[in-house]
């Protein structure tokens, strides 16, 4: 009977034991998963800070009498890094129903250009403004 008794507090120890283990490993994985949310709540405000970047001064140009500037780079600190904002417009070569080129309409393409953990990144849009010269 004594045996026995030792026998079913061995397993009483190894039962405890692998429920401590497993819940271990499950707060791991929970730590884990958070540092992934976190990652990627941080991502995605840094992307919102560049579109915004880009729709500011997309408003900007629209907003502003007289042709935008042929070329145009803009360094920008966003607080997540640095942001090279760079603007070229060219004659958009829009015609008509009668083939003939329509004056005025100028095709301006913004890219915003950064480095999100030593890797390249970017955000490009494009868009016509037309100014009566």
């Amino acid at each position: 009977m004594r045996r026995n008794n030792r026998t079913v507090r061995a397993f009483a120890l190894y039962e405890v034991l692998l429920g401590l283990a497993i819940f271990i490993i499950g707060v791991l994985v929970l730590g884990k998963s958070v540092q992934n949310c976190l990652n990627a709540s941080m991502l995605a405000a840094e992307d919102d800070r560049v579109r915004l970047i880009l729709a500011n001064r997309m408003a900007e140009i629209q907003a502003t009498p007289g042709f935008p500037d042929t070329k145009k780079e803009t360094k920008i600190d966003t607080g997540y890094g640095q942001v090279n904002l760079v603007q070229r417009v060219a004659p958009a070569a829009l015609k008509d129903e009668k083939d003939l080129e329509v004056d005025g309409i100028s095709r301006v393409t913004l890219s915003a250009e950064w480095t999100r953990g030593g890797i390249a990144q970017s955000r490009k849009i494009e868009f016509y403004v037309y100014r009566n010269g």
